[in-house]
């Protein structure tokens, strides 16, 4: 089969939308298909292979390094008229999503749409939660001109048909366990955080930004280090908050973007991972701390409902004060953190990437067979 995955964006950028396309990306090629990736282009990138079609992007204001696709409506209709694919998968919300829609519909291509984040809770996060509703009604109208629309959990398919959303799929996460492993940590690392002895290590990994709610995590670490002197903050990642944040907080550790192997070494080197954004459709950096061996606080949605036990691989929480209070309960508690980090890593093990891979090729080539009757006969 040949399938058409439309991205705004992809690695080398870091985020939970980029790193989970490519993962889907890479499961479909492993499971033998050809993958057509459009995506923008990315300065200082490899040029595109055979397989990429590259379009023209513009920055993202207020993130740097992160780009979004330019409607490109024409050059879609042609190379999808020259070698079609099976079913396309539209990934992003942005004005080369609706140039896929488009394309997709004119060509009676089957398509479907990823919902991989809440815009309409961003708009709360900066301080225009009047036009909240009006984010709803432009996601719904996208994702609504889609064969089908993918989502991770149960918990947000049952939010998005309450809100007249047609056609929602859960397709599951996994994480990389491999990967993601507690062997990863890395002693020289905590020296460079200059941690003393055995921590505790607090880690929050994800953008540094409004709509991560991370006034709660520095209050949540200044309880802990009231108690413990000796505990440090440690934050990776970047975004438009991160000079304001360091300023006011000259002894945390910032370690910037991480990637791979860097990354599971930063993830394994702590020993608490706290999460306390409120907007996001799932949390991939969660599965990926749980693997690690982390005890984890988190509020209780999206990745956190549907994988963290509350009690038995950390903290599932409902309000700020109990994300306060379980933190500095499981900073205080080493081995409280450690039998729960490991619970946490045993339950990761049963996630199992190749199946997702297998659901998104089976809901893709469910609709390419619905969509055309003889999309089998098609060169793969």
């Amino acid at each position: 089969m040949r399938y058409a995955i439309v991205t705004e964006t992809w690695p080398p950028e870091v985020n939970g939308v980029a790193l989970t396309v490519e993962s889907l990306a890479q499961g479909l090629r492993g499971r033998g298909h050809a993958v057509d990736l459009v995506r923008p282009r990315q300065a200082g990138a490899q040029p595109a292979n055979a397989e990429e079609l590259l379009v023209r992007g513009a920055a993202l204001p207020r993130y740097p390094g992160l780009r979004f696709g330019l409607p490109a409506t024409r050059a879609l209709l042609r190379r999808w008229r020259d070698t079609p694919p099976h079913a396309v998968y539209v990934a992003t919300e942005g004005p080369l999503g609706w140039s896929a829609l488009r394309a997709a519909r004119r060509l009676s291509i089957p398509v479907a749409s990823g919902l991989h984040t809440r815009f309409d809770s961003y708009m709360r996060d900066y301080g225009l939660a009047p036009l909240e509703p009006l984010a709803m009604a432009w996601m719904r109208r996208f994702h609504n001109r889609a064969d089908a629309t993918l989502v991770p959990t149960v918990e947000l398919a049952g939010f998005l048909r309450g809100n007249g959303f047609r056609n929602v799929v859960q397709l599951a996460r996994a994480v990389d366990t491999a990967r993601f492993d507690p062997r990863h940590r890395d002693p020289a690392l905590r020296a460079q955080w200059r941690v003393e002895g055995d921590g505790p290590v607090v880690i929050h990994v994800g953008r540094i930004a409004a709509e991560k709610n991370l006034a709660l995590a520095v209050r949540a670490f200044r309880s802990i280090q009231r108690r413990d002197r000796s505990a440090r903050f440690v934050l990776v990642g970047d975004g438009p908050e991160r000079e304001a944040l360091a300023r006011a907080n000259p002894d945390f550790v910032f370690c910037g973007m991480q990637r791979d192997e860097a990354l599971a070494r930063h993830f394994a080197s702590a020993d608490l991972f706290l999460f306390p954004s409120r907007s996001e459709t799932f949390g991939n950096v969660t599965l990926e701390a749980m693997a690690s061996g982390l005890a984890v606080v988190a509020f209780d949605y999206g990745a956190a409902r549907a994988h963290l036990r509350d009690g038995v691989h950390g903290a599932a929480v409902a309000d700020d004060a109990a994300f306060e209070a379980a933190a500095l309960r499981l900073a205080g508690d080493a081995g409280t953190r450690r039998s729960m980090g490991a619970a946490a890593r045993r339950a990761m093990l049963r996630l199992s990437p190749a199946q997702v891979a297998a659901d998104f090729d089976a809901l893709l080539r469910g609709l390419a067979r619905q969509g055309a009757p003889d999309a089998t006969a098609r060169a793969a």
